[in-house]
């Protein structure tokens, strides 16, 4: 299994295929991005869950890269490491304003570099910041956003679960399903990149468990389309037998065979219509009754 996802955003292709070398035999699944605009799109799509950020990169810089995903909803949880060659106080901390995490400065010790980065991803996911399957927000972050709606009055949300994840990682084993889990992440990434709002957020909440905060408008737009996406790619995860057949085989304790349904999303939306709510645990309540009766539909 995977020690984390690592974006370097580093434009010298030395020092970046080091590194992709360096960490994939550390265990770590490594992306590189040679600008910061494509380090933000590789950010949206695939979650890392630390960024080790060259601050001199030849479009926008490391700190006007920092800026952004801070102050997107959906990125600012991501843990950032600068590596850079600059090792002046000021441009310390200045990176440190703008809400980086950690700094080394090159040329820098690799087992030192591994470390802060092992260091990082723990401190995130014990501090409940970030999902270590999807490196989407959970946790804390998740009860700070239901917090903040109490003083909103346009709000939605989507409970969103994974109907018949246990078979499929029953046939195919719990690695399986993480890559599911990953997959389900990306998606609703995906599609509120392109129907929600900058301030949309997303979080996994644990097991097949996630959640959207969105605008109430965009509440049954978003549930129509994620769930079609899912239904239409999910597939890719199953072998071509399984595909054809639309079922899974699964075989009891006496040996005897029964038949799982493909995966589907159960999602459930709530709104501040539905309300009045008093505090966080009416709405989660609410929430997932919701998406219960999803279910019966």
């Amino acid at each position: 299994m995977s020690g984390g996802r690592i974006l370097v955003v580093e434009d010298d292709f030395d020092i970046s295929g080091m590194l992709q070398l360096y960490f994939k035999n550390q265990g770590y699944e490594v992306y590189v991005a040679p600008r910061g605009g494509v380090a933000l799109e590789m950010t949206r799509q695939n979650m890392p869950n630390v960024i080790v950020l060259d601050i001199m990169l030849p479009d926008i810089d490391g700190y006007e890269v920092c800026k952004q995903l801070r102050t997107n909803l959906r990125t600012s949880h991501i843990p950032i490491i600068f590596l850079t060659q600059k090792d002046e106080r000021n441009d310390k901390i200045q990176g440190l304003e703008l809400g980086a995490d950690d700094y080394i400065t090159k040329p820098f010790d690799l087992e030192e570099l591994r470390l802060r980065v092992r260091n990082t991803i723990k401190s995130a996911e014990v501090a409940s910041l970030t999902s270590p399957s999807t490196g989407l927000a959970s946790g804390r972050l998740i009860e700070q956003q239901l917090r903040e709606l109490m003083r909103k009055q346009d709000w939605g949300i989507l409970y969103i679960g994974i109907n018949g994840l246990g078979a499929f990682n029953e046939v195919y084993g719990f690695v399986a399903g993480e890559e599911v889990l990953r997959f389900t992440g990306m998606l609703l990434n995906d599609v509120i990149d392109e129907m929600g709002t900058a301030d949309d957020f997303i979080g996994h909440i644990g097991g097949d468990n996630f959640i959207i905060i969105t605008r109430k408008e965009l509440v049954n737009p978003l549930r129509a389309e994620i769930s079609r996406r899912f239904e239409e790619n999910v597939g890719t995860h199953y072998d071509f037998m399984t595909r054809m057949q639309g079922y899974l085989v699964i075989k009891d304790e006496d040996g005897k065979e029964e038949h799982a349904p493909l995966m589907t999303l159960q999602i459930g939306a709530l709104s501040v219509e539905d309300g009045p709510f008093t505090d966080i645990r009416e709405i989660t309540e609410a929430a997932a009754e919701a998406r219960r009766q999803a279910r019966n539909k």
